[in-house]
């Protein structure tokens, strides 16, 4: 079922429209699951279908992605974490445990530097505390202002994907890059300027929530390196690698809603 939730911009304009389903038994632990930059909440799927039965899960479109609206404002990457936050508090979710991948790897760590009480445990995939440059951010918020989502879609399989699991799953890459062309240009712009913006290298050393920290083996765009900085800073973190590459909760579902779920029930 979609549900919706209205949150107010931390400027002016319209709320932003949440689009977000929950799964599992309210009566379970709840497990939010948070998407990567050019997604949206579908690309859960497989954990869901494994661990409805024993979490209550709450998966969401971040703002400006899949059926939730991006607003007239700029955003930050805290604006997303008070947007997880307004989601808890509407469901009236005291704690919850965390996931998120890439984009939604950052806002999960400024949720446990900056609202630790409220988590049990935050799950950081194919994350960085600095993804990429400011400068190259900034030049696709531009490029696709300008030209629409067709080239950054163009490229996005060989980013996302080895080319093993590109050739073995064509029609799941397939779907997964339709999304994306399917974007919001404009939307997409406003979270890759967040992303040129977001920069947690000085806060990670605050996070005390345990933590784990998952990494592709060959992802080209958070590295495994960038895993490890993460877990070295973090006190209550571990790390752990996967045979994919950025986008490993799909390329390598097993192994990942394995870890997920030892991790979580540890």
């Amino acid at each position: 079922m979609h549900q919706y939730l209205d949150v107010n911009q931390s400027g002016a304009g319209e709320p932003i429209r949440l689009h977000y389903r929950s799964d599992g038994d309210r009566t379970h632990p709840c497990l939010v699951l948070s998407n990567s930059l050019g997604t949206d909440l579908h690309m859960w799927h497989a954990q869901v279908a494994r661990l409805a039965s024993g979490f209550y899960i709450v998966r969401y479109d971040t703002r400006g992605h899949g059926r939730s609206t991006s607003g007239s404002e700029p955003c930050a990457i805290e604006d997303l974490g008070r947007d997880v936050i307004a989601l808890l508090d509407h469901l009236e979710i005291a704690q919850a445990a965390f996931c998120g991948i890439s984009m939604g790897g950052l806002t999960g760590q400024w949720l446990g530097y900056q609202h630790p009480q409220r988590f049990t445990q935050l799950v950081l995939a194919n994350t960085a505390a600095r993804i990429g440059s400011s400068e190259a951010w900034l030049a696709r918020a531009k490029q696709v202002r300008e030209a629409g989502m067709e080239a950054v879609a163009d490229g996005a399989a060989g980013r996302w994907f080895s080319p093993e699991f590109i050739a073995r799953e064509g029609s799941m890459v397939a779907r997964m890059v339709h999304t994306l062309r399917s974007q919001d240009a404009n939307a997409y712009a406003t979270c890759c300027e967040a992303l040129a913006q977001a920069d947690l290298r000085s806060t990670a050393a605050q996070i005390t929530v345990p933590t784990l920290v998952i990494a592709g083996e060959s992802d080209p765009v958070t590295t495994v390196a960038d895993g490890r900085w993460l877990q070295q800073q973090i006190a209550a973190a571990r790390l752990a690698t996967v045979p994919a590459s950025h986008l490993s909760n799909i390329e390598a579902e097993q192994a990942f809603t394995a870890l997920l779920r030892e991790f979580l029930l540890d």
